[in-house]
C-alpha cells in the first residue's frame, strides 16, 4: 500500500526488502486525566483497527490490549505504564552560558557598529565607507 515509486527489477539486482507503508501515527496528550496503561494517537483514515494495532507493536514494541479507532485510544494490558516523553528538556549550564556568551557578543558588535556610524547622522542613506 506504498505509493513510492520503486526501480525496475532487473535480472541479478538484489530483491528489495523494505516495507515503507503511507501511513502515519501522531501521539496526542489527552487534555483530561486518563489512567497510565490508555494512550491516544491520531492516525492515517486508511488505517484499520489491524493495522494500527501491528503498528504499534512493531514500531513502538508496546503490548496492545485494545484499540478504538475513532481517536485511536489503545489500553496496554494490566501492570503496563505509558510514560509520555519529555521532548524539550530545560536546557543545561552550558547551553546557557553559551547564549549569555553570544548575547554578550551581540550587544558589543551593535555598540561599535552605533559608535562607526554616528559620525553619518547627517547623511541617512550613504553608505559609511564614503565618509571622510
Amino acid at each position: 500500500m506504498s505509493t513510492r515509486w520503486y526501480p525496475i527489477y532487473q535480472r541479478g539486482n538484489p530483491q528489495l526488502r523494505v516495507f515503507l507503508p503511507n501511513f502515519w501515527m501522531k501521539l496526542i496528550k489527552p487534555k483530561e486525566k486518563h489512567p497510565e496503561n490508555v494512550v491516544f494517537f491520531d492516525c492515517s483514515m486508511e488505517m484499520t483497527k489491524f493495522d494500527m494495532k501491528n503498528y504499534i507493536e512493531k514500531i513502538y514494541k508496546v503490548p496492545v490490549a485494545k484499540v478504538n479507532t475513532y481517536i485511536v485510544v489503545v489500553v496496554l494490558p494490566r501492570g503496563e505504564k505509558f510514560v509520555y516523553p519529555d521532548l524539550f528538556p530545560e536546557e543545561g549550564d552550558a547551553e546557557k552560558k553559551e547564549m549569555n556568551d553570544a548575547e554578550k557578543q551581540m550587544k558589543d558588535m551593535l555598540k561599535d557598529w552605533e559608535e562607526n556610524t554616528k559620525h553619518h547622522k547627517n547623511r541617512p542613506g550613504i553608505p559609511t565607507w564614503f565618509g571622510l
